[in-house]
């Protein structure tokens, strides 16, 4: 198997990153990741989670089919939570949330592939380092709708906590962000978005993944001063 991802490619997957499963999506998701991709989106989380949720056989033909078009554009695909799942498919990693399988044990199942991990305080986000995570996702930022099991909100001070505390792995941003709201949330530490509603909700999902990505680009590379928020 391949080297583990390094942390500047990491950096760049983390810009746009889409988060979906069929229980947030308007259109049918293989109409959004698509016109998502096409947007610009940098890597994909397939999270079938909450009421409604796809079960058995048509789970796993959606992530197939998502995992696909992800292959085609040359974009990762991460499965959310299940390790089983993401070896079945040969995905490009797994995102686990702190009450899931241990960073260290699931690093041991997935080999070099993609470990993110979701952390809430630098003492979280220290073991997830040591325990081999590749990335780190941080929130919710602000107030989500989208996940039902999110915990409190953080607000953009905790990216800059991490940071000043010496937490330096990729970290993406998640919970409530829209486009108004990336420069603050890249300002603070992170390297880019992690998004559900604003673009599995959007009218226009391409011209919303687009907007998302000129965002985080421009703010990138016109940080301004670096400052708590």
């Amino acid at each position: 198997m391949s080297a583990r991802i390094l942390p500047e490619m990491m950096c760049q997957h983390l810009q746009v990153y889409l988060v979906l499963g069929s229980v947030n999506c308007l259109a049918e998701p293989g109409r959004i990741v698509q016109e998502a991709l096409a947007g610009g989106t940098t890597m994909v989380q397939f999270r079938e989670k909450g009421r409604g949720a796809l079960t058995g056989a048509p789970r796993i033909e959606l992530a197939r089919r998502l995992q696909e078009q992800c292959r085609r554009a040359g974009v990762p695909f991460i499965v959310n939570d299940d390790v089983e799942l993401a070896l079945e498919l040969d995905a490009d990693g797994v995102h686990i949330g702190q009450d899931d399988e241990s960073s260290d044990s699931v690093r041991e199942r997935i080999g070099n592939r993609i470990l993110g991990v979701s952390a809430h305080t630098i003492e979280e986000a220290r073991r997830a380092i040591l325990q081999g995570a590749d990335y780190l996702g941080v929130g919710p930022i602000y107030p989500t709708l989208s996940k039902d099991d999110a915990h409190a909100v953080q607000g953009p001070v905790i990216l800059y906590e991490l940071r000043k505390a010496g937490i330096d792995v990729p970290i993406v941003g998640i919970g409530g962000i829209t486009a108004d709201r990336v420069e603050e949330v890249i300002r603070a530490g992170a390297d880019g978005v992690a998004v559900i509603s604003a673009v599995t909700q959007a009218e226009r999902i391409q011209a919303a993944a687009e907007k998302l990505k000129k965002k985080v680009v421009l703010s990138i590379k016109h940080p301004g001063v670096s400052q708590k928020p």
